[in-house]
């Protein structure tokens, strides 16, 4: 049972909730229920059904693609506030790609079942745009990923990766793994492993088991600009 507060987040960030009617409020509130995704748990992939819609309280996720030797490529990731349509992209006719999505840590979201918010975005157009919209904005973060791996060097991606991490955490210490990172840019651990250890021997960063320290961000800031 959803509380007051869980309400008002779920109306500050579905920003067609003015527009809808009694009835659809009612069908949303009793149809969206608060679930907890433990680090490493994959919520969907390309043979799940339709989860519905999720809009994150806490934690992260991330949306990849999964080629057919296995190799991950890191799409975007989302955080607290955010909402994620993919998750419905049975209902996006425009969707012809498989995607994924993992809980990088302990995540809580609000999720509005399937078959809800189907009903929801066939009869009201404004959730339709919801949808759309939401799904639009996305491709520019696609676009920025799919340009990175085409197109910029190892040395290049992975600054402007770390350069990222540092300034969305306020924090020079990042705990991730090499393995993680090379999901997160598209690349192999062993090539992002020896990557790291060229940016040690450049003094930009310090190297430690499960973490990274930038100790050089006028370094870093030259090799991503």
């Amino acid at each position: 049972m959803l509380t007051e507060l869980d309400l008002n987040y779920i109306k500050k960030s579905f920003t067609f909730w003015d527009k809808l009617s009694t009835k659809e409020k009612e069908l949303i509130e009793l149809n969206t229920t608060k679930v907890t995704y433990h680090k490493g748990y994959n919520l969907h992939n390309a043979d799940s059904e339709c989860l519905g819609v999720l809009l994150i309280l806490s934690g992260e996720l991330r949306i990849y693609i999964l080629s057919e030797d296995g190799r991950e490529v890191t799409l975007y990731r989302l955080n607290a506030g955010d909402t994620c349509v993919l998750s419905a992209s049975c209902i996006l006719n425009s969707i012809t790609f498989d995607v994924h999505i993992d809980a990088e840590i302990d995540t809580e979201v609000y999720l509005t079942n399937i078959k809800t918010f189907s009903t929801l975005s066939n009869q009201n157009v404004y959730v339709e745009n919801f949808a759309y919209k939401n799904t639009v904005e996305r491709f520019s973060d696609v676009m920025w990923a799919m340009e990175q791996i085409l197109f910029l060097s190892i040395d290049k991606r992975l600054a402007i990766f770390l350069f990222d991490e540092i300034n969305k955490n306020n924090n020079d210490i990042i705990t991730l793994t090499h393995e993680q990172i090379a999901k997160y840019i598209g690349s192999a651990r062993e090539v992002v492993s020896r990557m790291l250890k060229v940016f040690q021997s450049q003094d930009i960063l310090e190297l430690s088991r499960g973490q990274i320290h930038i100790t050089d961000k006028s370094k870093l800031r030259k090799l991503v600009q």
